[in-house]
């Protein structure tokens, strides 16, 4: 875990438990904090070569660049380049490195720094203001390459929050950022904690904090000035969403599920603030319904293993006042499970399956006989066409949808799953979100805001009971 994320959390807790009705703000630099500026420098020079040709820069990686964006020419003497070659060379790069090309196609974020962000821009009465020694004649390019990289995190950037520098590049840089935290208070915001990766400019903005209240968040990536002992700051390498959010602080409006409730886990569920719990259900060889995660063909039959009635399970959830989501093996389980469930209020269910195992029939027996409960199928088939040809996808979805189907299910194990949720989302469809493999990932989903989330719950960070004595995941 990244204490000073941890630290960050605290302070916020803080300053919002002291003022309670402001605008609270969390001020970020752009360069080096949010963005990984060797993916710029690698961009370039590799853009240099295949205008000219050369091959000096075959082969490299942007591990490689390991130097600051305003101190390339000691990479180029390190990779060999003779004299004249790297004077053309840091030409090129300085003409270009800035240029709107170089901005939109070259610029990546830090890994979880935009989960950090979509945190705090959840938050009642909390912004997220930018604060960057760019010129402000880029502006334009600047809130375009951020907003098109925000967007499968469900991050936005505001023309208003962004605080730039009014002359030109590298020109009084620190008083400008001391200037801007000023400006942004004088907009209404209380400023509480800033992020940036140069030392001199955090230390400048901290002499400037009469007040005394703002954290000073040191992100040790790559930067130029020397190390300096700074009132109120603490550093971090790495954006760790785990060091910021708690249980307390999962959005209440995702609904979350306990996956694979089994007779192991069954009393852990009951036991746990979950409200839903997912059951895959098969016949056994006895031609018994069971709840049982693995089917018998992936996980053959033991003598010692304890089987789970499905009717005894369900009247156990039914007493306990929980949601219950059934994963059938195929339709022909429909006849019994429809029968078994018959008295359970439908709002409480939810029908999960794919369109291979239940079908059209099935799909419409479901909707047919429990208006009300959830129809969920997966459609992790349709991502290709999501993303290449959504016109094609939304009328398979449309057909789903006549089937029954109302809402839809991704695996976050999916390369690009962000952004066909952010799809489907925008057509106003109700996404679940399952397979999510530990809590890191079960954070950054719930960021996103899916209409449902499933996961396992093995995270052993949450395992201690919160104050009032409940905890999220059962101890037990």
């Amino acid at each position: 875990m990244n204490d000073w994320m941890r630290d960050l959390a605290e302070h916020y807790a803080a300053a919002r438990n002291r003022h309670p009705w402001s605008d609270l703000m969390i001020v970020f630099d752009i360069d080096g904090t949010i963005l990984d500026m060797r993916q710029m420098v690698w961009h370039v020079l590799l853009e240099y070569d295949r205008a000219h040709g050369s091959e000096f820069f075959y082969g490299l990686c942007v591990e490689d660049v390991d130097v600051h964006e305003n101190q390339v020419e000691p990479l180029l003497s390190r990779l060999g380049l003779p004299e004249g070659a790297r004077r053309d060379v840091m030409r090129w790069y300085l003409e270009r490195r800035w240029s709107s090309a170089a901005i939109l196609a070259s610029h990546r974020p830090y890994q979880g720094v935009m989960d950090i962000i979509r945190w705090f821009q959840l938050q009642p009465r909390t912004f997220v203001g930018l604060n960057t020694g760019r010129p402000d004649a880029i502006r334009r390019d600047t809130l375009d390459s951020l907003n098109a990289l925000g967007r499968e995190y469900r991050v936005r950037f505001d023309d208003e929050l962004l605080q730039m520098n009014p002359g030109t590049w590298e020109q009084g840089v620190q008083d400008v950022k001391a200037r801007n935290l000023e400006l942004l208070r004088q907009k209404g915001y209380r400023v509480i904690a800033v992020v940036d990766n140069e030392p001199s400019n955090l230390a400048s903005m901290a002499q400037a904090d009469a007040a005394g209240e703002i954290l000073f968040l040191h992100a040790e990536t790559l930067f130029e000035s020397g190390r300096r002992e700074i009132p109120r700051t603490v550093a971090g390498t790495s954006y760790d969403i785990t060091g910021l959010m708690r249980e307390a602080d999962v959005p209440r409006h995702v609904q979350l599920v306990w996956q694979g409730v089994e007779s192991e886990s069954l009393g852990a569920f009951l036991d746990s603030t979950v409200q839903w719990g997912q059951c895959g259900l098969r016949r056994d060889p006895l031609g018994r319904v069971v709840v049982r995660r693995d089917s018998f063909a992936e996980r053959p039959w033991r003598r010692e293993e304890e089987s789970q009635l499905f009717e005894p399970c369900l009247a156990r959830i039914e007493r306990a006042g929980k949601s219950l989501e059934l994963e059938l093996e195929d339709s022909a389980l429909l006849g019994p499970v429809l029968a078994s469930v018959s008295a359970f209020d439908p709002r409480r269910l939810c029908f999960s399956g794919t369109i291979e195992r239940l079908g059209e029939s099935g799909f419409e027996r479901i909707a047919r006989t429990l208006p009300g409960a959830v129809v969920q199928c997966s459609v992790d088939f349709l991502v290709p066409m999501l993303l290449g040809a959504p016109s094609q996808a939304r009328d398979v979805l449309s057909m789903l949808e006549r089937w029954g189907v109302n809402r839809f299910s991704l695996s976050w194990k999916q390369p690009t799953v962000r952004p066909a949720l952010e799809l489907l989302s925008a057509w106003g469809f109700e996404v679940n979100l399952r397979e999510i493999p530990d809590l890191e990932a079960f954070l950054q989903a719930a960021l996103l805001l899916p209409r449902s989330l499933t996961a396992g719950f093995d995270f052993p960070q949450w395992r201690q009971p919160t104050r009032d004595g409940r905890s999220l995941v059962s101890a037990g």
